[in-house]
């Protein structure tokens, strides 16, 4: 998903994707000839969804629609507490302007029994990069079930079960998971090639999940309570502007964006930015010492300073050069000849290879602290799988599949898709690399009393932490700490894999959806 602008391209055709306000609606909110008195369960489920005419003989993707939502009550037993909740999943159809039938958007929500619909928050889910699906973090961080997701232990072949969530969200907000068409169980519904153009775009994308997120609190008659959007990596452009799409075209407001190994601005991560190295610079040394014993962010005042200092001089400053790239083996351990060859400027895939050569191992992207063997150790660049995210492929895939077949009872037809490289494949940014820094200022000057958390790992390469904290730098004294907050925690882009990090963050999100005096 990520920095390098051709990279990203290329990441979207894999598991690196695992990690706008659009002033005219693109999605139409009912069909126009949809009665006052019919509901979105009959919009979804039902022949009067088009006015009450039923078609003939049903269209191919009629006859594969997803099946109508099953509810199901719920009930797990955490250390100190037992919860009872309501788990529903199903989708939410949308139409265009004209009332056609769009796609079907799949859904997995779990509200606790007994709460107050007026104050008890409710949050929505999606994952990274388009062609991803929500379970990484209904899974591996905020769900009621968990499935143990370190890759210190996670193969492809590990056994997919999943176990109940001591640090699941679910005591302090109920949850909502989106998967976007073409991911998960989602599905279009049109055959046209219209309407793929329009969802796989930045823009048809985010006003899709908005329309999604009102009609769910329609259905669920949750619009008085105080709502949030949690989103990782992608997330960071695509969180943003659903927020703004829902203040401006959806008449929801959200109590603050909750963002996970985010990235705002692809700009500064591609072609020749020089920031794209100062980002990355803080997480390659953590790395780096990180073998050595535990760490804490450091060298954000070097990386900022001398480093963009001589950096800017370019190599034809030699001195300068020569000092950078000596600095950079130093603080890395990587050879001195190597960096002085690349003058201190590595990019994700060098530093992957060189980190750990002499012992013929190549670092994760998503969290470089992981270590795996290199398939082609002579090689002069790595040309490895990513051992901190594919060996999760296989169990989440399982895992999720169960779960929703299974302990929710909902059996859609088809495969169901994790991580989907064909919609990466055929994604439109728009003019140039995507941003939602100018979102991210709306919003905040909008709404006064919104915040916003912001978790990242310190081992993370593809969205690295102090990416983020450059671009929340800059944003104006209005904005400034403690509406917006960034925590760092040891981990990789996914850190909630590691106990101690997702115990601490989930602490965060609780601290921060706790009612406040006016």
């Amino acid at each position: 998903m990520q920095f390098d602008w051709t990279a990203l391209r290329r990441a979207s055709l894999a598991l690196a994707l695992f990690a706008c306000g659009v002033m005219g609606s693109a999605w139409a909110d009912n069909p126009p000839s949809r009665p006052e008195a019919t509901t979105l369960a009959d919009q979804k489920g039902s022949p009067s969804a088009r006015g009450g005419q039923t078609p003939s003989t049903p269209s191919a993707a009629e006859q594969h629609r997803l099946p109508p939502d099953s509810t199901t009550s719920q009930t797990i037993e955490l250390p100190g507490r037992t919860l009872a909740f309501t788990s529903t999943a199903g989708s939410i159809r949308l139409f265009d302007e004209k009332g056609e039938p769009q796609a079907d958007i799949a859904y997995t929500s779990y509200q606790l029994d007994g709460g107050d619909r007026a104050t008890r928050p409710v949050t929505f889910f999606f994952n990274c990069a388009p062609g991803a699906s929500s379970a990484w973090l209904q899974l591996g961080s905020a769900g009621p079930w968990r499935l143990p997701i370190n890759a210190d232990e996670v193969t492809p072949s590990t056994s997919a079960e999943v176990k109940p969530n001591a640090e699941s969200w679910l005591d302090f907000t109920d949850l909502v998971f989106i998967d976007p068409v073409g991911t998960g169980y989602s599905r279009f519904v049109a055959t046209g090639a219209d309407v793929r153009k329009r969802l796989f775009s930045v823009d048809g994308d985010v006003n899709a999940l908005a329309v999604v997120i009102r009609r769910w609190l329609e259905k669920h008659d949750r619009l008085l309570s105080p709502k949030y959007v949690a989103g990782e990596s992608y997330g960071g452009i695509r969180g943003q502007k659903v927020v703004r799409q829902l203040q401006k075209q959806q008449g929801v407001g959200v109590k603050g964006p909750i963002m996970i190994s985010p990235v705002f601005d692809f700009r500064d991560f591609g072609g020749t930015s020089l920031l794209q190295y100062v980002a990355r610079l803080p997480s390659y040394v953590a790395t780096a010492r990180e073998a050595k014993g535990p760490v804490k962010p450091a060298d954000r005042a070097y990386a900022r300073g001398e480093f963009l200092t001589d950096l800017v001089k370019g190599t034809a400053d030699k001195e300068a050069a020569t000092q950078l790239a000596d600095k950079v083996a130093t603080l890395t351990g990587i050879d001195q000849a190597v960096s002085r060859r690349l003058a201190g400027r590595f990019d994700v895939a060098d530093f992957r290879g060189e980190l750990d050569r002499k012992n013929g191992k190549v670092t994760g992207r998503f969290d470089a602290s992981m270590r795996g063997l290199d398939p082609y150790p002579d090689s002069s660049s790595s040309r490895s799988g990513d051992r901190s995210g594919e060996a999760l492929l296989a169990p989440l895939t399982s895992t999720a599949v169960d779960l929703l077949t299974c302990k929710l009872n909902w059996r859609p037809d088809g495969s169901y898709e994790l991580i989907n490289g064909a919609v990466g494949q055929a994604w439109d940014f728009g003019r140039g690399p995507a941003q939602s820094v100018s979102e991210l200022r709306e919003i905040l000057a909008t709404d006064a009393k919104m915040t916003m958390l912001v978790g990242h790992g310190l081992f993370d390469l593809a969205t690295p932490y102090f990416g983020s904290q450059i671009v929340l730098d800059q944003l104006p004294a209005f904005a400034a700490a403690p509406r917006v907050k960034v925590a760092v925690y040891p981990g990789g882009q996914m850190f909630y894999s590691r106990d101690a990090s997702r115990q601490a963050f989930r602490a965060e999100v609780e601290a921060m959806m706790k009612p406040r005096a006016n």
